[in-house]
């Protein structure tokens, strides 16, 4: 099947969904006002609240939610056939994840900027605000160690990516401080920053000495490294503490300094790379060589596609980014169409982009069924698969094959590295949070709470996981992402759904998502903790089970909460 087909109906699907749909929301549902005046002008402090400008704003969205995960998610999915994926990341995207993502966004600016949890409180009562904060910690906290696990194991992959990456650290500041004090346009200077990013990315594919190879300083694989742990642990560990402390001054510098340029930078590498695979696509047309749909497998597809995919589909995530720091830069409600749901079609579309580089990358199904042969090796391969398929794409726009994946390699570490300091940023507020309610001031402080949500991170991502070694901790709660993810997004879409018929307001297009994700969440999350994760397994298990089946009976308290509120007849006026 042409490549060149799927790519066209899902794009096709992707512009009719914001083009109508969207509008109905905005206008019909959530019913924008021009005229509202937004937190970012009512709580103005040059740090957090921050008027900006849409296409901004919509770039630090779309680069926090497109981090690793709208790749990885995909990538693994397509072991169940490319048709389930591709269904699930299209329609969903139009009906759930664009819905859920403007929807928090709007419910957070129309509550002082507040965060999801805190909103919780508002809505459904203060005990479940204290479970949705719970639930949301954890997924943050899975969210640093993951992708600062990837990350840094892209850096010792692909060495060539590492100055790039680190070059568009002082062109953000710089960015920041010329248009914020010397009030340039963001435009230019951030598609300077890109041709020297790239045009860096090409020097360190050819020159062996701009390449940052920490492996190799310490005498290549076989090499002692430090305290004896071996070269590539210890390279492990130094970009570990290298990330936790650029971390840490990222996410306390006022978002003008670093987030919002490094983030628009960001956004036009997004739209560069996609248009780089996209018009690879065009020109190459490589034939879809996976099946359709595959019955094989040792892992069923339901429910766990619904979670497997998230970022890309749905992620409740998302709803973290729109209501904990993009509601907070919004100069008008009438640009959280825009930010909100034409993020979650660039997010789709990034996904979309995912499934076509994989499913195309294998000479033949029989070779696509070998390096699929089991959902722990999708689970293995599926990011080394995009970039070695995303690659071959655009190479067919005649890039050298090491200048392409050195430039992949650069577009997933730029993407998880923005998600990551805003999941660091995140957790700070969450801590800060449970610091007020629980009346302990030293919470409440900024580097205070920053430390602890670095420490733990750090703690988590250098945990040994049993014989895996030094390091391997930072995937030993991620089967508890995709759960916790998708629980967060429909807990999230209930609490839109409550604010809406409080509004005497159509609640049915935020509603009906709600109970499928709900449904195929818990169904899945329930066979997880009681089939998967026993407590007589190992402690990676042990650890998972406890952890998962707090989390579900924490999820089931607030659902049934939420719902006895739903049903209540009182309308709020607002």
């Amino acid at each position: 099947m042409s490549s060149l087909l799927v790519a066209a109906i899902g794009i096709i699907i992707f512009i009719l969904g914001y083009r109508f749909y969207s509008k109905f929301v905005a206008e019909k549902i959530y019913r924008l006002d021009p005229n509202y005046v937004t937190p970012a002008h009512q709580y103005k402090d040059g740090v957090d609240f921050v008027p900006t400008n849409k296409y901004v704003v919509w770039g630090h969205h779309f680069t926090s939610v497109a981090g690793a995960a709208p790749i990885l998610g995909p990538a693994i999915a397509v072991y169940w056939g490319w048709l389930p994926a591709f269904l699930w990341v299209v329609l969903g995207t139009v009906f759930a994840a664009g819905v859920h993502d403007f929807g928090t966004l709007v419910l957070s600016v129309r509550n002082k900027g507040q965060s999801i949890g805190t909103l919780a409180h508002r809505l459904i009562g203060k005990k479940a605000k204290l479970l949705f904060l719970f639930i949301i910690l954890i997924l943050v906290l899975m969210i640093n160690a993951v992708f600062a696990w990837v990350i840094s194991n892209l850096f010792i992959s692909y060495p060539a990516s590492v100055l790039p990456v680190f070059i568009q650290i002082p062109l953000a500041i710089w960015i920041g401080y010329a248009v914020y004090k010397g009030k340039t346009n963001m435009l230019l200077p951030s598609v300077i920053a890109l041709v020297v990013m790239y045009g860096l990315a090409i020097l360190s594919s050819n020159v062996q000495v701009l390449q940052i190879d920490v492996v190799g300083y310490f005498g290549g694989e076989g090499a002692a490294g430090l305290f004896g742990m071996g070269a590539v642990s210890s390279a492990f560990l130094i970009w570990i503490v290298i990330l936790m402390v650029y971390v840490y001054i990222a996410s306390t510098l006022p978002v003008w300094k670093l987030l919002q340029p490094r983030d628009y930078i960001n956004s036009h590498q997004l739209v560069v790379g996609m248009a780089i695979l996209y018009l690879g696509l065009l020109f190459t047309n490589p034939e879809v060589t996976a099946p359709a749909a595959s019955s094989a497998g040792d892992v069923s597809w339901f429910p766990l596609l619904f979670i497997t995919v998230a970022c890309g589909a749905i992620s409740g995530f998302h709803g973290l980014v729109s209501s904990g720091t993009s509601s907070k830069q919004l100069d008008k409600e009438t640009d959280a169409r825009f930010v909100g749901y034409f993020g979650a079609v660039g997010e789709g579309a990034l996904a979309l982009v995912s499934i076509l580089a994989v499913i195309t990358l294998f000479p033949s199904a029989g070779d696509f069924t070998a390096a699929y042969s089991s959902f722990a090796q999708a689970n293995a391969t599926g990011l080394g698969n995009f970039i070695e398929g995303a690659s071959q794409l655009a190479s067919g726009l005649a890039i050298p094959p090491g200048i392409a994946t050195t430039i992949v390699s650069i577009i997933v570490v730029s993407f998880a590295a923005t998600t990551l300091d805003t999941s660091v940023r995140l957790m700070r507020y969450i801590i800060a949070e449970l610091g007020v309610e629980y009346k302990i001031p030293a919470l409440s402080r900024m580097h205070v709470a920053t430390s602890i949500a670095v420490i733990l991170s750090a703690v988590l991502v250098l945990l040994p996981e049993g014989s895996k070694g030094f390091g391997s901790g930072g995937y030993l709660l991620w089967p508890l992402f995709g759960t916790s993810n998708q629980l967060l997004a429909g807990i999230s879409l209930l609490l839109i759904s409550i604010w809406l018929k409080r509004q005497g307001r159509n609640f049915l297009v935020t509603l009906i998502p709600m109970v499928f994700l709900l449904v195929m969440t818990l169904l899945a999350m329930f066979n997880q903790v009681l089939f998967q994760w026993s407590w007589f397994g190992s402690d990676a298990n042990m650890l998972l089970f406890v952890l998962g089946a707090v989390i579900f009976v924490f999820a089931v308290w607030i659902i049934i909460t939420a719902i006895s509120t739903l049903t209540k007849n009182r309308i709020d006026q607002a």
